[in-house]
């Protein structure tokens, strides 16, 4: 056998140390991208919740009031988000933010919206007023103006203050439910009694409704068996309490009772 060239020889060891040369930078520069990739946290995801009002969730207060006809006027959203995983509360494409679920260790995993829920709160109010009794409609204004616009004896102006739902999940080993959904909705009501322009009556509505529910007794371990699925859902049974909770009072109730009605001529 011929022997190679020392010319052959020396290009052909020059090769494969190129050639091993170029696989440990490829190697270095995959592992730093996969060093990279794995100390990076992952964007929460998005998700979009249905609310919804249920219907004659509450007793008790159906046809407690006398048939006065009431304007519901379009509900505003006030929120001042001071919980803690509030801070990124901006909406997205339109749809306002709601909530988030978060891992075991606090971190959001997850934003929750909703479609634009104001109108769902106006149209609520209208339903509890009318299962409380009363002869309710809407009105596209939000705030009252000091005029009688549809023969209405009353007037209602709402704030939304509050709507925000908290799925999370439980640590390992410990006595909780491995997912716990906590909802709180709140709104400010104030009614009018046209053509007077001072309140006739203000007021405060506020419900949380925590799935499952906790319990307080002494060494009994939380219940861990969830009603609903959705934290939209969850917090349609708070929003649903606390639009209730307007009409479910006795201060309000015996005020419009008592009200004899006479009309400033």
């Amino acid at each position: 056998m011929t022997p190679e060239p020392p010319s052959v020889l020396a290009r052909s060891a020059a090769i494969r140390f190129l050639l091993a040369l170029i696989a440990v930078v490829a190697a270095g520069v995959y592992g730093c991208a996969t060093a990279t990739n794995e100390g990076t946290p992952q964007q929460p995801t998005t998700s979009v919740q249905t609310l919804e009002y249920y219907s004659q969730l509450v007793k008790g207060y159906q046809n407690s009031y006398p048939p006065r006809h009431v304007l519901v006027l379009a509900s505003v959203d006030a929120r001042e988000f001071t919980d803690p995983s509030a801070s990124v509360h901006t909406p997205d494409q339109g749809n306002p933010a709601i909530g988030v679920v978060l891992d075991a260790d606090g971190s959001v995993v997850e934003r929750l919206y909703s479609s634009p829920f104001l109108p769902l709160v106006q149209k609520a109010i209208e339903q509890s007023a009318q299962e409380a009794g009363m002869v309710a409609t809407d009105s596209p204004d939000s705030s009252y103006r000091g005029v009688r616009k549809k023969g209405e004896d009353y007037v209602l102006e709402t704030k939304v203050i509050k709507c925000w739902v908290k799925k999370q999940r439980g640590r390992e080993g410990s006595h909780s439910p491995l997912w716990r959904t906590t909802a709180d909705f709140a709104i400010e009501i104030t009614l009018y009694k046209p053509p007077f322009r001072v309140p006739y009556w203000q007021g405060h509505s506020a419900a949380q409704f925590i799935d499952p529910p906790i319990t307080h007794a002494i060494g009994a371990p939380d219940d861990d068996t969830a009603i609903y699925d959705e934290p939209g859902q969850v917090m349609s049974v708070a929003l649903t309490r606390a639009v209730a909770a307007i009409f479910d009072r006795d201060d309000l109730r015996t005020l419009i009772t008592e009200d004899r009605m006479v009309r400033p001529h």
